[in-house]
Formats: structure tokens, sequence, C-alpha cells
């Protein structure tokens, strides 16, 4: 017997709240279905299971809002027997002043909840006793009633209660982790020419932006600097395997989502700038994935244009690094010993000095310039 838990969508989240079952008791499920809505302070998130088998209870009523961790529902694995449904404790009592139906005491505690009328419930128990489940299923089945006095949450309120949160996990982060910074100037010129003459051919929809080039260097530099790519848990660096990187979206309101783009170096760039725009369009309607922003092993922020030429980003726990890259700038550089104009960009890095120390996070960024040197081959 598997357990689906509230899961934790990012390092400023404490509780969420369970908005709706997409499942139901009996139901078959695969790792990667959507078995839930959850609400956080950034939106709803579709929640997905990571076991296949089959639902065999719902623990946790919807607008329920509960602890990161808590158990949600329960999952029997597949070939496990099947755990049998106990005969419901059926209550007789002769009709009083008319005909009462014959219902369990949980059948009738549900259906005073949900406003039924358990006359109008039929009954499949022994007799044709209503069960709990007979409760439920007419529920599912009656119109959903708009809630009577639910109060309103104002677009304001969700941004505050956003950059309380975020506020919160920041604080955390740089309370509790030892953060060293680096940073470099790379001339991004040759990656910037490519990038122009790629776009002059594809069309206008699958054009690229320079963010795509960072992006795979990063992933590919970091195959050989594992202690960036990773988390500190209980006490420990535990490397990953995986290069998912997070990409840090503004949205609208204000705040931010960092939710995953997976396996970044096995991408080409044309892959990683379609499935990028697709990941911004959905952060910002508030439709994605819990796997999406629970999976991200290395997080990136990119300032774009305009921007400032800077930036030093605190780390999201449980990770131990995140790279920063500033907006192009053309500055005069010195190449083969003549001073010309070149497109430069701010390449920086925050890292945990628990897990790597500054000699290789140089040598990571120094690999990353590299990458960016020859864009072709990304």
């Amino acid at each position: 017997m598997g357990d689906f838990r509230m899961p934790s969508l990012g390092a400023d989240m404490e509780a969420g709240t369970l908005v709706e079952w997409k499942v139901k008791r009996g139901d078959g499920v695969k790792r990667g279905d959507i078995v839930a809505l959850v609400e956080t302070q950034k939106g709803i998130i579709e929640v997905e299971t990571f076991e296949a088998g089959t639902v065999e209870a719902l623990l946790v009523e919807p607008g329920t809002k509960v602890p990161v961790g808590t158990v949600l529902a329960h999952l029997r694995g597949e070939g496990e027997p099947a755990v049998p449904e106990k005969p419901p404790a059926v209550e007789v009592s002769p009709p009083v002043g008319g005909h009462r139906p014959r219902a369990s005491p949980a059948a009738r505690a549900a259906a005073a909840k949900l406003g039924l009328d358990l006359a109008a419930v039929a009954g499949t128990g022994p007799g044709g006793a209503i069960s709990l489940e007979d409760v439920e299923r007419a529920a599912r089945a009656a119109p959903a009633a708009p809630p009577a006095s639910a109060p309103a949450v104002s677009d304001e309120s969700r941004r505050l209660a956003m950059r309380r949160a975020i506020a919160a996990a920041m604080s955390r982060s740089k309370r509790e982790i030892p953060h060293y910074y680096l940073d470099t100037r790379v001339d991004v010129g040759r990656a910037l020419d490519w990038l122009r003459q790629e776009n002059e051919r594809l069309p206008l929809a699958e054009r690229m932006l320079p963010v795509v080039l960072y992006l795979k260097a990063v992933g590919l530099a970091v195959r050989q600097f594992p202690e960036l790519n990773g988390f500190w848990v209980d006490g420990a660096f535990r490397p990953s395997r995986a290069v998912h990187l997070g990409v840090v979206i503004s949205l609208r309101q204000g705040g931010v989502m960092v939710p995953a783009l997976h396996d970044v170096p096995d991408k080409p760039p044309g892959v990683l700038m379609r499935e990028l725009g697709e990941l911004i369009q959905r952060a910002r309607r508030g439709t994605l994935r819990s796997s999406e922003l629970a999976d991200s092993t290395l997080t990136v922020t990119s300032l774009g244009e305009p921007g400032a030429d800077r930036v030093f980003g605190v780390i999201f726990p449980p990770q131990v690094a995140i790279i920063g890259f500033g907006s192009a700038r053309e500055v005069p550089w010195v190449v083969e010993g003549r001073c010309v104009p070149r497109p430069l960009v701010s390449v920086s890095l925050s890292a945990d000095h628990r897990a790597s120390d500054g000699h290789r996070g140089a040598a990571f960024l120094a690999r990353v310039e590299r990458l960016l040197q020859e864009p072709e081959k990304l």
C-alpha cells in the first residue's frame, strides 16, 4: 500500500488546499496521471502520482488545507490484494411520523454536511440501506452549488500571500545556507551571431531567444560538476543524475514561479525554446503540474532585455546552487590585442559551501563560457 501525500511544490510552500479529486476509489492510475488539483499561494497546480496502482481510499475532503507531507490518499500497488471494505453499520430505527430511510451513521453525517436529502439517495447496502459511498455518489451526480458564504480572495491578497511565502523561504535560505558568490563576464558575440543566423531560416513562431543557449550551456557544464546539481537533505548532499533546470518566471500579478525544464542537456535548443515558451504560458495561466514545480535540481535566472548587468540569486532549498545571467551589454573588450566593442553577459554563481567550494565553482563558470563560444555544438 502506498501513500499519496500533499507534495512540496517549492521552498516557499508549507501547506496546500485540496481543490478537487480527479480520481475516485477503485480507479486505476499510472505514473504521471493527474489525481488532484491543489491550490497554493501561486495558483492551482495539477498534482501527479508517482506510483502505479489502484486508489484504495481518499482521505481528505476538497476544500481542506493541509501541511506538506499530509497523506491525502492510499494507493494499492499492482498485485497487492484489495483491502475488503467493511459493510456499513446500519442504523435501524422505526419510522417516526413518516418514512425514514435506513442509513449508516457515516452516511447520515455526510448527507447532512452536503445538504442531501437521504430520501432521494438509492441505497446499495443490505436491505437497501444507504452507505457512505451511496451518499458520495449522489453528491457527485448532483449539480454543484456555489458556496454561500466563502469570501472571495482578491488578486491583491494572493499577491501579498505569495510575497510573504517567497520572503519566508528566501530568509530561511540565507539564514541556513552558507552561500558563496562568483561571477565572470562572457563574450557572447559568437553565440548571438549563430542565433541570428538560425532564426533567419526559422518561422517567426519557432525563433529562439539567447536564454535557451544559456540553459543548454549550464545543463551540459553541470554534468562535469555534479556537486552543484542536487539537494542538501538531512545533513548531506545528494547529487542528482538528471539535470532538470528550474527557470525563474516572473508573473504578471507579481512574484515568481520556478518550474523545471526536464533533461536539458539531452535536448536541442529549438526543443528547449518550445518547451520554455509553453512553460511560461502555463505558469502565467496557473496550469502547471506538480512535477514541474518539484523536480528542479538546479536553478537558472536570466534578466533578459532590458535588465540589470548582474544578478546574484538566493539558493532555492533544498538545491545547492543558482546561476544568474545579466543583460547583454556592448562594451570595449580586448580581442587579440585590439580593443573592440563586444556584447558581454555577466554570469554569476551562488552556491552552497557545504556541497562545493569556490575553486570548483570558478571552473564551472569557465566551462559555461567555453561552451558559449561554440554555439553550433550546443
